[in-house]
């Protein structure tokens, strides 16, 4: 009988498991109170995150979200979701309503206006979960820029306030600044993965 060949890391695994001795086969279990929702929101912190990430940010009324959206963008063509509030888009701006547009054609506009989901102070992100005032996740990855207009109740103290209240069965689009990446030496590019200049647009709850 011809014995069985044992490999390098059969022979490293059976020597550890020889020295650990029998473990159980219950899971231990995980704490889940360590960082508990209902934290204190500081607008101010969510600001300095933002800047910090290179995101440009407005706080401005609702009614003046379209002034800012004429210095950002205008005389040029943005994509918009299916309800984004009309008021919102001047006169200056040629929007064309996102209605399964291809790839090609969303990434041939000069930018995108949508509203948001929630926003994390702690950590300076902003969260899309693609409903109608927000479009699909592809028309805010194509466009150079994207401005994300943001009421104040949605911003929230940390993660855990978050993931309570988005639907984690919704697409959920994560954001903190602009798309960007950096070789090994840190130079860093930005517009790689998504919108190179982002702007947030924060007003007050109506």
């Amino acid at each position: 009988m011809v014995g069985r060949t044992v490999n390098s890391r059969e022979l490293i695994l059976g020597r550890l498991r020889a020295a650990i001795g029998p473990t159980t086969t219950t899971p231990a279990e995980v704490p889940r109170d360590y960082r508990p929702a209902g934290g204190d929101v500081d607008l101010d912190v969510l600001v300095h995150r933002l800047t910090d990430y290179r995101a440009t940010v407005h706080r401005c009324s609702d009614a003046e979200v379209a002034k800012v959206v004429d210095e950002v963008l205008g005389g040029q063509r943005v994509v918009v979701p299916p309800r984004v509030p009309g008021h919102w888009l001047p006169a200056t701006v040629a929007a064309v309503t996102d209605e399964n547009l291809t790839a090609e054609q969303i990434a041939a506009f000069d930018g995108v206006v949508t509203a948001a989901a929630v926003a994390i102070a702690e950590t300076g992100t902003v969260v899309l979960d693609a409903a109608p005032d927000q479009g699909r996740r592809v028309i805010t990855l194509l466009p150079d820029v994207h401005i994300c207009v943001l009421r104040t109740d949605q911003v929230v103290a940390g993660a855990p306030d978050a993931i309570a209240r988005l639907d984690p069965n919704r697409p959920l689009t994560w954001i903190s600044g602009p798309s960007a990446t950096s070789d090994i030496e840190l130079n860093r590019v930005e517009g790689v993965h998504g919108p190179r200049r982002l702007h947030v647009v924060i007003v007050p709850r109506p």
